[in-house]
């Protein structure tokens, strides 16, 4: 007697529901139906005749997942992938990625660099990802047409941008991401993305929180990337960064600050006290020489961490699984300790930690009855993966983005057996190529 129709059932050999108990259950069914998981179990206590499903998913030898949660990304920045490498972040900066901008960011590039990454980022499990650049509504359109999850947030900076050359109306940016993104897609939540406190004035970083706030939404902007600009603000403002964004009174749980390499022991009280959320994006601190974040120690005061990979200019991957590799060897050889940032620990930052720190943990990052069902499906079968004693330990130090089998988000199956099921790859990756040809020659005149 068939009792209740699904969307979607999956069969597989191990799941890690990564929820607060991290149950991990063997031989496991999951079913799901409108968007989300409506049951988890072991396949014995199954009654395959009480269901019917639309699509069936049957992956003996495979691990399921939540789907991994990017915390901080400049999607368009893969047509800059490799252009300006082994340089210090602010000769990178200042003499390569902000003129190339100002050159060539435009509403093609934007939406072009978005699907490439995209596409990069679903082939290696990342179904929610949160970005922050310049013309929005070309990110906000490659995301519903690549049918993830993500936050979208509008970049400010006190100079003329690419999308708002007249830095006096930056409200009506505002404005416009707020208008554009409301009925844009049940998937897709807009944001507002201050570069930093060096780039941003005292009144253009609390004018820009003061609209998040009166929006509800997150205020996200780099904090303390590298020594010159802890310095920087100490010579402008006389007090370290952290203490400079507390009184402008611009930290609440509301703010994810990015990168934090230099954070004393008081900066990282002061983001415990507010509840600030931390994105962590080690391979590009390792990459720009800019240091080696605290996170032990902010995890010690409670602070929630995610992870993120930042663009692929200075990444240049958006490969979510070597990032977690990345985050737990750093930290061990900085402390002379092996136990630091352990395998399961680090697991957790890429999807449920991930997910608090976007305000998101209610939907996503876990697999559990209710919750959204973005997940992913990795192939065990594979020699580096064989054999298998820990899960965790797999996750962080043998796997990579290309053993994802499939990713789904939503409840719908957006890459299958390594194949896309909404994007065509192939034109993405012309595309993009047209344009780095056009950035490759403007370089050389």
């Amino acid at each position: 007697m068939i009792e209740t129709d699904l969307d979607l059932l999956i069969y597989g050999s191990l799941l890690l529901t990564m929820s607060k108990e991290e149950t991990v259950i063997e031989n496991p069914v999951l079913g799901i139906r409108d968007g989300k998981i409506v049951f988890v179990m072991k396949d014995e206590a199954f009654p395959e005749d009480a269901y019917r499903a639309k699509k069936i998913l049957n992956r003996r030898n495979t691990l399921i997942m939540p789907g991994l949660v990017n915390t901080h990304t400049h999607l368009a920045m893969t047509c800059f992938r490799g252009m300006a490498d082994d340089l210090p972040l602010m000769t990178w900066l200042n003499e390569h990625i902000f003129p190339a901008e100002a050159q060539h960011v435009n509403p093609e590039m934007v939406y072009a660099g978005s699907l490439l990454a995209m596409a990069e980022m679903i082939l290696s499990g990342t179904t929610t990802f949160s970005d922050g650049y310049f013309f929005v509504d070309s990110v906000t359109r490659a995301a519903k047409e690549a049918g993830m999850r993500a936050v979208i947030s509008q970049g400010f900076i006190d100079f003329p941008t690419p999308d708002t050359p007249d830095t006096s109306r930056q409200m009506d940016a505002v404005r416009r991401l707020l208008s554009e993104q409301k009925f844009a897609s049940p998937l897709i939540q807009p944001a507002l993305f201050c570069h930093s406190p060096y780039t941003c004035s005292p009144e253009t970083l609390v004018r820009i929180k003061e609209a998040a706030r009166e929006a509800d939404i997150l205020y996200i902007l780099h904090l303390s990337e590298t020594r010159e600009e802890v310095s920087l603000i100490q010579d402008r403002y006389g007090k370290r960064p952290a203490l400079h964004l507390r009184d402008l009174d611009v930290l609440d749980s509301k703010t994810l600050v990015v990168h934090c390499a230099w954070l004393d022991e008081e900066e990282q009280d002061i983001l415990a006290k507010w509840n600030v959320r931390v994105s962590h994006a080690p391979q590009s601190n390792m990459k720009l020489a800019a240091g080696i974040a605290p996170i032990p120690a902010m995890q010690a005061r409670g602070i929630t961490i995610g992870l993120g990979t930042d663009g692929s200019a200075s990444n240049n991957d958006l490969d979510l699984f070597l990032e977690m590799d990345t985050a737990a060897k750093i930290h061990k050889v900085a402390a002379l300790d092996p136990t630091v940032m352990n395998a399961r620990q680090v697991v957790r930052m890429a999807t449920l930690d991930g997910a608090r720190a976007l305000g998101m943990e209610d939907r996503v990052g876990s697999i559990e009855v209710g919750k959204a069902a973005d997940l992913i499906i990795l192939d065990l079968n594979q020699p580096h993966l064989t054999p298998m004693y820990n899960p965790y330990s797999h996750l962080v130090y043998a796997v990579s983005g290309a053993d994802v089998l499939t990713s789904i988000i939503n409840g719908k199956v957006v890459m299958e057996d390594r194949k896309l099921c909404h994007l065509d790859l192939e034109a993405i990756m012309k595309e993009v190529n047209k344009i780095a040809k056009r950035i490759r020659n403007s370089r050389l005149k």
